[in-house]
């Protein structure tokens, strides 16, 4: 089994999926991975298809020098945002990938939720670039590792209504016991 960096609080309600060393830009799969951390699975999956579909963008918050600007990123409060087709489709994949582990498990595919998603840089793979004069400069790219937990909503319970929920100073405490002492 693989190791993930993030070990869930109850593991039989996770379902989990991962890549390594995937050739696609890190940059742009951060800001995708974050567009969609906190989502439910099948809301994540059509906003990812809009995105290749350039109806809507992936805000770029981070990485963001020389990311051009569109109207699409007012959605999301920002002004900088681009269409990351390659990152979408991996991640698109690891979805899926999580889905079907989910439905191995017997997990209700209908209401998870992405509970941790996490993009890491990989080494970067050295190429090389012929330039003018001679010259060889480098020309790198930058891969990275994803990794995907899905989980079922966990029920919230509802606290408890306290009586006295404001906490009191001894100086005050003291006022009251005299008052109710002074009283009889």
């Amino acid at each position: 089994m693989a190791r993930y960096s993030k070990t869930p609080e109850t593991p039989a309600r996770v379902a989990s999926s991962r890549g390594s060393y995937l050739r696609v830009s890190f940059k742009n799969t951060q800001a995708t991975a974050q567009a969609i951390a906190g989502q439910k699975l099948d809301t994540a999956l059509k906003y990812l298809e809009a995105v290749t579909q350039k109806q809507r963008a992936i805000p770029f918050r981070k990485h963001n020098g020389d990311v051009g600007r569109t109207a699409q990123g007012k959605e999301f409060g920002v002004t900088q945002a681009r269409w990351p087709v390659k990152s979408v489709e991996f991640i698109t994949d690891l979805l899926e990938n999580a889905r079907a582990n989910a439905d191995a498990k017997g997990l209700n595919t209908e209401n998870l939720v992405i509970q941790h998603i996490q993009v890491n840089q990989a080494p970067q793979r050295r190429r090389r670039t012929y330039r003018a004069y001679g010259r060889i400069n480098r020309f790198n790219s930058h891969p990275c590792h994803i990794e995907i937990h899905l989980s079922e909503p966990v029920e919230q319970i509802a606290k408890a209504q306290d009586k006295d929920s404001k906490r009191l100073s001894s100086r005050q405490v003291g006022r009251i016991l005299r008052e109710k002492r002074n009283a009889k």
